[in-house]
């Protein structure tokens, strides 16, 4: 890999990652509406879900569901629905006691959550498919490997900006624990918010193939 591409490689990449997207709202989301271990967990999740991408990217797997119609149609669809399901879902917790840190089977279930949004979202396989190949190095050995790589340094990146919103968003939650009304509203406002990512994906378009 060329040291000039790398760096410039790694200065997008950062640019990228300080950048809010779905990914940076959904976890801030989860983290005001169920605690920072949520969170976290559904930090972690979203960067195994990534990495998911990052793999399927380097054997070319992206590249065949983004190539179909058919197949692009699937993998959003069922990834919108999830999305709005956890929306939903979250919406109607809003009414429960509230407390600074969920539950440990809740965490579980965050991380969980984490892995399928990001895992079943083809824009996020989109991503990469159009970003990390400009900085391979076509004489370099094994461009698989540097598109791991590229794509893994990428993954970290976006998962530090994520932990630093988890915090963020905890001290928010953490200032309005003690009224329950605003927790509410908060909790049915971050479901309304996970809905309506799931909405978005929904109406994405499959990138023009070149």
């Amino acid at each position: 890999m060329i040291e000039t591409n790398f760096w410039l490689f790694l200065a997008a990449a950062c640019l990228i990652a300080a950048v809010p997207g779905p990914g940076i709202f959904y976890v801030a989301a989860r983290t005001l509406s169920e605690g920072r271990a949520s969170g976290f967990a559904s930090t972690a999740g979203t960067a195994l879900g990534g990495l998911v991408h990052v793999v399927a990217g380097s054997l070319g797997i992206s590249a065949i569901i983004l190539a179909s119609a058919e197949l692009f149609a699937v993998v959003k669809f069922i990834g919108a629905l999830y999305l709005i399901w956890l929306g939903i879902k979250t919406f109607r917790s809003a009414g429960r006691a509230l407390s600074l840190e969920s539950e440990p089977v809740g965490d579980r279930r965050a991380f969980r959550d984490g892995v399928l949004v990001e895992a079943l979202n083809p824009k996020t396989a989109a991503f990469f498919l159009a970003f990390i190949p400009q900085f391979l190095d076509p004489a370099g050995s094994s461009p698989t490997l540097q598109f791991i790589v590229l794509g893994a340094i990428s993954v970290i990146l976006n998962t530090l900006a994520d932990v630093v919103v988890v915090l963020m968003a905890t001290a928010t939650r953490t200032q309005l624990i003690g009224r329950p009304h605003l927790m509410r509203r908060l909790t049915q406002g971050s479901g309304v918010f996970i809905a309506g990512l799931g909405l978005s994906l929904a109406l994405a378009r499959r990138p023009v193939q070149g």
